[in-house]
């Protein structure tokens, strides 16, 4: 596994389009900010923190509306290989209002809905819908 990001939300996907309830993942600090992110935009139902065999891990509780998964698609925007930034003049979402983009920024992981508040750009990491 080498880029945490792609792999929390890869696993989340997966896991909501099977209609599993919660989904264990390897512990990182940027994935537990991630998650915030993805429980106030109400993706998530919640996480935990775990330690198995010694081991730190999360568990995310997926989010369900009226039996269908919240989380329908992902789309992993930056990756080791090509890093894509946003500055908070080209943050915007013009074309479809459903669709959450995560970034990370100098004040933290937020989503493109908070950057424009806060008049923050940032790396843009995915984009989740």
């Amino acid at each position: 596994m080498n880029y945490h990001v792609a792999d929390f939300v890869i696993r989340i996907k997966n896991a909501s389009l099977a209609r599993r309830k919660e989904v264990r993942m390897p512990y990182s600090k940027m994935s537990q900010a991630i998650a915030k992110v993805l429980i106030k935009e109400g993706f998530l139902a919640s996480i935990k923190d775990e330690t198995i065999e010694g081991k730190k891990g999360l568990v995310a509780e997926l989010r369900f509306v009226n039996r269908r998964p919240a989380v329908v698609g992902v789309k992993v925007i930056s990756k080791p290989s090509l890093r894509i930034y946003k500055t908070k003049k080209n943050i915007t979402e013009r074309y479809n209002p459903s669709v959450v983009s995560v970034l990370s920024t100098s004040l933290g992981v937020v989503s493109s809905k908070e950057a424009n508040k806060k008049g923050v750009g940032g790396e843009l990491l995915f984009q989740i819908w």
